[in-house]
């Protein structure tokens, strides 16, 4: 029997992860960190979100097929290219922020215990919001790419770096 207090949701957001896993030098296995964030045998995964933003609708389309069969629900926004005035150049940016606040709310009765991949902010608010409803918060980024904002209002922060051996990516032989 499952009880309140064991019941996950997972929150991946992935250009936010892509940019600390280059950052680091190595880039984490989506199966891999389902199994590490579930081995407690009374934790239920009751949701896992990945999102990401997209060149085109067929960009990353089979690693979004293999995020979907891992049991990943996959959110996806076209990217929108910004121009910078300061530099000169052209950027691009899909902020999915919104989507993933959207999804925690609209989920937050199946779940109180939550794992956030991102360092952004930008989500401090809707943190503070989901511990009051008794949400236990683990934060997953790394060194350089945290908010000092979202680390202060989180219960757990990990450094990816810090569980580096248990959800790395590794070549098969």
């Amino acid at each position: 029997m499952f009880s309140a207090a064991n019941r996950l949701s997972i929150f991946v957001d992935g250009n936010n992860m892509f940019y600390a896993q280059q950052k680091n030098g190595w880039f984490f296995d989506p199966r891999r960190v389902l199994e590490y964030f579930t081995q407690e045998p009374e934790l239920m995964l009751i949701n896992a979100f990945w999102y990401t933003g997209l060149k085109d609708a067929q960009d990353q389309r089979g690693f979004r097929d293999a995020l979907i069969s891992l049991g990943y629900t996959v959110r996806t926004k076209i990217l929108k290219e910004y121009y910078d005035d300061t530099s000169g150049r052209y950027s691009q940016k899909a902020n999915l922020d919104i989507e993933i606040v959207v999804d925690m709310f609209n989920t937050v009765d199946q779940y109180n215990r939550v794992v956030l991949f991102s360092g952004d902010g930008d989500f401090e608010r809707a943190i503070e919001l989901l511990r009051s409803k008794n949400t236990h918060i683990t934060v997953i980024s790394t060194e350089g790419m945290i908010a000092r904002e979202l680390r202060n209002v989180t219960d757990r922060y990990i450094d990816l770096n810090d569980i580096r051996e248990r959800i790395e990516k590794v070549d098969s032989p």
